[in-house]
């Protein structure tokens, strides 16, 4: 686990990327309702008399439905993680932005910790979520974001956001865990299969399976941890496709998520972590994550240790518009 700096000019190229996909989610947006409104115009008009009534009310509906899609959908019951799969969508692309927390202990901070920002406290981590669900929000997984985003599945009730936790410590199940099952929550586990720092300890494979039954959604930082973009071929088809590979064999659920170690990648990590078969892949940088952006560079909010319930409401407003990345940060 350690830190990884980026240079301002790498981060200034990702700033104008995310601007780019922002400006073609605007254009292809306007089309689309462009679209719309010329379906609805024919249907009304070829139907005729009492029909336009009708005609209208679904055009008012239908309205309804897009302004939903874009807050995270409907509201309703929460659709539960292992539901993904036969969830059933509108059949049109849903546009939910959406943050994605990145936590990793839970637990304070032990004495000469090297990073003890990535330490959170328990109570500090309850008193978040109790923050958050005040505020309207409520977890989803990757999984159920990406159906939103190719099947139209809705997220609702209220502001969906997804909770994420890298590398596996055992205190995500011994303290984050309870947290979420009182919300009737879930997480995202990015879990690493060795090389855990011994001083906090990984979970155990009855720990792994205990997240599954509560209904989180297992997705990887690979093998070990290990620095992808250093690694040739062979090292990254172990560190990646063999992660999944072993995963998927010993727990049988999709793994459709990359989480890139300390956040470093480049265009030949990416092109490993497509070849592997998953959906797309979580970072470092800073931001909200939506249809728009490429899926293999989704951003993530890193929350730190001391970080209060209304800092971290700020944090993830801040955030919204996608603002422009600090300018250096690093990632575990």
């Amino acid at each position: 686990m350690s830190y990884g700096d980026y240079s301002a000019r790498r981060l200034e190229r990702e700033r104008d990327r995310r601007a780019r996909a922002r400006r073609r989610r605007l254009l292809a947006g306007g089309s689309l309702a462009t679209i719309v409104a010329i379906v609805a115009v024919v249907a009304i008009a070829s139907a005729g008399g009492s029909s336009a009534g009708a005609g209208a009310a679904g055009a008012r509906h239908s309205a309804a439905h897009t302004v939903a899609s874009r807050s995270g959908g409907s509201q309703g019951t929460a659709r539960p993680a292992s539901s993904v799969t036969t969830a059933k969508g509108t059949g049109v692309p849903g546009n939910a932005t959406v943050p994605i927390l990145m936590y990793h202990v839970i637990n304070p901070p032990p004495a000469g910790a090297p990073f003890p920002g990535l330490y959170v406290p328990a109570n500090e981590f309850a008193a978040q979520m109790e923050a958050l669900k005040t505020a309207g929000w409520h977890a989803v997984t990757m999984d159920q974001l990406e159906a939103n985003w190719s099947r139209g599945v809705p997220l609702g009730p209220g502001k969906p956001i997804v909770i994420t936790f890298d590398n596996g410590y055992a205190s995500q199940y011994t303290n984050a865990l309870p947290v979420l099952q009182k919300l009737g929550w879930v997480g995202v586990e990015n879990i690493q299969l060795v090389g855990l720092p011994s001083s906090e300890g990984g979970l155990t494979d009855a720990q792994v399976r205990g997240l599954l039954g509560a209904g989180w959604e297992l997705d990887t930082q690979g093998m070990s941890h290990a620095d992808l973009i250093k690694l040739d071929s062979s090292g990254l088809q172990y560190e990646i496709a063999g992660a999944r590979r072993v995963l998927r064999s010993r727990y049988g659920v999709p793994v459709n998520w990359f989480c890139y170690p300390s956040g470093h990648y480049d265009a030949t990590v990416i092109a490993a972590v497509r070849n592997a078969g998953f959906a797309g892949s979580t970072t470092v940088v800073p931001g909200w994550a939506s249809r728009g952006e490429d899926p293999y560079r989704l951003p993530r909010l890193r929350v730190l240790g001391g970080t209060s319930p209304s800092a971290l409401l700020q944090q993830i407003a801040t955030y919204e518009s996608s603002a422009a990345p600090p300018a250096s940060y690093g990632g575990a």
